[in-house]
């Protein structure tokens, strides 16, 4: 008998350890509840894992198992449901962030103790930290590199979900309510979760938009994109599914075509994937710390008031405004619209990216710390591969180049619905007047990008001592 402890494999097919067991090593899928964890989770993210756990545990009944459900601290928990169901062996996905780390190393222990076998085995990436590095060993700081090696590196096939004779017959408890593991309901609708639903996704992306996506992924009213983030933060389907689905999808093509080349481009958002698991797993400093140093230390504004418009996008720069606005309400943001108000809140408003990083932990049912972090470190100048300090985005050429006609603007922003593209992006020139008559209820903007640009680019020219 095994245990297979679930954590961000929510999922039975293409599940490396699920697919060890046998009928004469049965497994028992276990799923614990730790309070460390989810002191750092936000009410969107609970909420899609227990959908994601409800989704798998139906999956588990249909085939003769259930799941079981525990609480409390992994190290102590483990060691007892093994003694419990009399498991030789404990198995789970390995993980790559320093909380999961020392966890998982606490784990370790307390399994030694009990005289228990462990296997981590890799079920999140396809390439895990330390496969592909520079000539010299070293972890790659610029994705460039990392994405040359990450597309020529061969991939592994998908493992099929365990036969029914290989799952233990055990009954499992009741799922908790969010009220039960103290979370609020999301003010977002959340999007749903489980192996089909990711299933579908992937199926209707890979059938039409994924052979437009080079051209068309950064246009949010498009809605390009496969929204699969959030099933692979949680693991409901198979990384190695996804590429597997996708080389498909670019097979299927004239090699080097343009729709080939799409297809290519999204693989290469998986690589970019990677590259943060990789950043993150060298540099677990980085989820508070800056990753790129300076001479001194980068003197950022705190304006409550000003993040406070952000959080609730109010700033009177409408793309910005609607992007947040959309994370309120779908717990989700188009990934163009990310970098855009990401840039705002560091170099318009000059407030420190950990603000942000923050509140997008809160709000996103999609959160990964690798990707959060890296996508907040790239927009504020201070991580890997980062935009330079002095390209600063301009947040009305911005919404004017990808959301050309206002379309999404005036979906998230109904302030804006009667308003002409034209005065909405040049909301920041338009006079008063101008403004009153075009949408007496949207807000001014809060402040002057053109002042706040050359002051962005004057902080950090002072932190890197040219001041």
């Amino acid at each position: 008998m095994r245990l297979h402890w679930h954590r961000r494999d929510l999922r039975a097919a293409d599940n490396v350890g699920l697919a060890r067991a046998s009928p004469d090593d049965a497994v028992v899928p276990v799923f614990v509840f730790d309070t460390n964890v989810l002191t750092h989770a936000g009410p969107p993210r609970v909420a899609f894992m227990l959908d994601a756990l409800e989704s798998l545990r139906s999956w588990y009944r249909d085939h003769g198992s259930d799941l079981v459900v525990a609480h409390g601290d992994p190290r102590t928990v483990l060691p007892e449901l093994a003694a419990e169901y009399g498991a030789e062996t404990v198995t789970w996905g390995k993980d790559y962030s320093g909380l999961a780390r020392e966890r998982d190393a606490a784990v370790r222990r307390a399994l030694d103790d009990a005289d228990v076998a462990r296997e981590a085995v890799q079920n999140a990436v396809l390439h895990e930290p330390g496969e592909i590095t520079t000539n010299d060993g070293d972890p790659y700081s610029v994705f460039t590199y990392f994405g040359r090696k990450w597309h020529d590196r061969e991939k592994a096939d998908p493992y099929d979900a365990p036969a029914a004779d290989a799952l233990a017959d055990v009954d499992g408890d009741d799922l908790p309510t969010l009220s039960d593991l103290g979370f609020d309901t999301p003010e977002a609708d959340v999007p749903p979760a489980g192996t089909d639903h990711a299933r579908e996704l992937l199926d209707a992306f890979l059938d039409e938009n994924v052979y437009r996506y080079e051209d068309r992924r950064d246009y949010p009213a498009d809605d390009c994109t496969s929204r699969l983030s959030a099933h692979l933060k949680f693991g409901t389907v198979g990384i190695r599914e996804v590429y597997e689905a996708t080389a498909e999808a670019r097979d299927a093509v004239e090699p080097g075509s343009a729709e080939a080349e799409s297809v290519e481009e999204f693989l290469s958002q998986l690589a970019w994937r990677e590259f943060y698991a990789q950043v993150l797993f060298a540099n677990p400093g980085v989820v508070t710390e800056n990753y790129k140093s300076y001479e001194r230390d980068i003197e950022w504004n705190y304006d409550e008031d000003h993040l406070q418009a952000w959080k609730d996008g109010e700033t009177g720069y409408p793309i910005v405004d609607a992007g947040m606005r959309q994370l309120r309400e779908e717990a989700f943001m188009h990934n163009r619209v990310r970098m855009i108000v990401a840039s705002f809140l560091t170099k318009d408003l000059l407030l420190d990216w950990r603000h942000g990083y923050e509140w997008f932990r809160e709000k996103l049912v999609d959160h990964d710390t690798a990707n959060d972090n890296g996508g907040w470190q790239w927009a504020a100048s201070t991580g890997t591969d980062a935009q330079p300090y002095f390209r600063v985005f301009n947040p009305m050429t911005q919404g004017e180049r990808y959301d050309p006609d206002a379309e999404y603007i005036k979906h998230y922003v109904p302030e804006l619905e009667d308003a002409a593209p034209e005065i909405i992006h040049e909301w920041h020139e338009a006079s008063l007047t101008q403004r009153r008559n075009a949408a007496p209820d949207y807000p001014d903007p809060i402040v002057d990008h053109s002042e706040r640009r050359e002051a962005a680019i004057e902080m950090f020219e002072m932190a890197r001592g040219d001041g």
